[in-house]
């Protein structure tokens, strides 16, 4: 662990700077990789408690983002992510240097709450939180993750999130972040769970190779990569649910067309899926 930090740290840069267009346009380093030193080193200080790592974070903080308030959390950008872990030290620790984490902690959260004086968050009319058109509820499930993880956070010492002059209650993060779980697992205006096999409606036609070509045992032959087209084009629901595949999600106006072509809504990804177990682990214990 502390081996893998040293050689990131001494040996700077993004890997798409190398990897260039393999992984790019789709998962260049947009954001850097300031933010991941950061959230590096504040998940090893978490673990072991090492003061190196906190003298780390204060010595390094300012130049990795630390003093600019950021309103996403996504598998590019941990920003916001990394203040909200730092700030548990703070209300939870009492360690006073991490004091400034707790107050942009508040900015993102704030910024999620509609009717709150920092609210910049947009909703569709149907109430999903809407960031970007490409595999949006990625930021539905991580904002929806850092709701219930702050919530819990300030329930221990029985504290509020600032905004402005307000105060909200881990109770509002809680209603807030429940109220997006539950659009992506039906309550929305398509009546559509977004979870790939759960309940009586749900994405058939998703982005994914896998569960959109036929099995081996439906098709022992070989299939290359150019004759998988004509499942990709097929008009048919995929033969292979792939259970528990979190899609993109539905466009601004809460509509969904099920088309395997259009992966910005139908294709499932593994960071869509990660925040929204430890938001359904929250609800399940709750």
């Amino acid at each position: 662990m502390y081996q893998v930090f040293d050689l990131a740290d001494k040996y700077r840069g993004s890997y798409s700077d190398s990897l260039g267009s393999v992984v790019c346009p789709f998962y260049c380093s947009y954001s850097g990789y300031n933010d991941e030193l950061l959230w590096g080193a504040a998940w090893i200080h978490r673990a072991s408690q090492d003061a190196s790592y906190l003298s780390y974070i204060q010595s390094n903080g300012h130049v990795m983002g630390s003093d600019d308030d950021d309103f996403s959390f996504s598998w590019d950008d941990k920003r916001a992510a990394t203040k909200v872990l730092l700030a548990k030290d703070f209300i939870v620790n009492n360690i006073g240097e991490l004091q400034a984490y707790k107050q942009h902690s508040d900015n993102y959260i704030c910024s999620l709450i509609p009717g709150s004086p920092n609210s910049q968050a947009q909703y569709t009319p149907g109430g999903l939180y809407y960031k970007q058109g490409q595999s949006n509820l990625q930021y539905v499930t991580t904002s929806s993750f850092l709701l219930l993880t702050y919530a819990k956070y300030l329930d221990s010492n029985g504290g509020h999130a600032s905004c402005g002059s307000s105060m909200v209650t881990s109770e509002t993060l809680i209603t807030q972040a429940k109220k997006q779980i539950d659009y992506i697992l039906g309550d929305n205006p398509m009546k559509m769970s977004y979870m790939v096999g759960f309940g009586d409606k749900y994405p058939t036609r998703i982005h994914h190779r896998g569960s959109s070509v036929p099995s081996v045992h439906d098709h022992p032959d070989r299939i290359s990569c150019d004759a998988g087209h004509q499942y990709f084009n097929s008009q048919s629901p995929n033969p292979n649910i792939l259970v528990g595949a979190i899609v993109g999600g539905p466009d601004s106006n809460d509509n969904y067309g099920d088309d395997r072509g259009n992966y910005s809504e139908s294709e499932p990804a593994t960071y869509i899926n990660a925040p929204f177990v430890g938001a359904a682990a929250f609800f399940s214990g709750h």
